[in-house]
């Protein structure tokens, strides 16, 4: 377990999820770029899984930062989440949106043949299944030690930055970063944030800007607000 990822995640998912983006999330045969990530924080937030409290369901949204937590959207489809925080606080990064970098084959044969490249991970449940990820057995395992079936990577020259500064001071410099803009127009944020995706009542709203993505990436979600959200 590397110090400076474990001192990342050790923060709440609001704030560590930004720096989720460009990591990699590896295992089953397939490699994932993360381009959009979604935070959410139980003790102040009512879109949270775990802001009730722990049930046999969500236990592993409790679990130390690192911990995969998983849950069925839909009945259908196995979302996957990166906990973050300190034990026992419910916080978590659902994993929304990919590129394929490896095992391209590999994730088509689970999504479908006629899937393209960039949908193969658009989307918190296509993600989890070009990763092939199943719930109730892979809910609960370790993303940095390489105990599960999935190892989580920061983005190149990430951890040298954690390690120099601190996570406060990278997260900051991370969403202040800019890339060129279209053509005829100015630089624009690296990093694109706003209300997450269909989630209902005030957590659905501005009030919550913690759905965070990688401006103009194609393999991110399109963006769905909810008819019962406000701001």
């Amino acid at each position: 377990m590397t110090d400076p990822t474990l001192a990342l995640l050790s923060e709440s998912a609001p704030v560590s999820a930004p720096a989720l983006l460009g990591a990699t999330i590896a295992g089953k045969g397939v490699t994932l770029l993360i381009t959009e990530v979604e935070a959410y924080f139980g003790p102040t937030d009512p879109g949270s899984h775990g802001h009730r409290g722990p049930t046999p369901r969500n236990r592993h949204l409790f679990g130390p930062p690192g911990t995969l937590y998983a849950y069925r959207s839909y009945g259908i489809h196995t979302c996957v989440n990166v906990v973050s925080g300190p034990a026992g606080t419910s916080s978590g990064s659902l994993l929304r949106g990919a590129r394929v970098v490896d095992g391209i084959e590999t994730a088509r044969g689970r999504r479908g043949p006629s899937v393209s490249d960039v949908a193969l991970a658009r989307g918190p449940g296509n993600l989890g299944g070009a990763l092939g990820a199943v719930l109730g057995e892979d809910d609960g395992t370790g993303l940095l030690d390489g105990s599960g079936p999935y190892v989580l990577t920061l983005a190149p020259g990430l951890e040298a930055r954690l390690a120099s500064v601190g996570p406060a001071r990278v997260i900051e410099e991370l969403l202040s970063e800019t890339v060129p803009g279209p053509t005829g127009t100015g630089p624009v944020p690296r990093i694109s944030r706003g209300p997450r995706t269909g989630v209902g009542g005030i957590a659905g709203g501005a009030s919550f800007p913690w759905r965070f993505w990688l401006t103009g990436d194609p393999t991110v979600s399109t963006y769905r607000r909810h008819k019962g959200a406000f701001d």
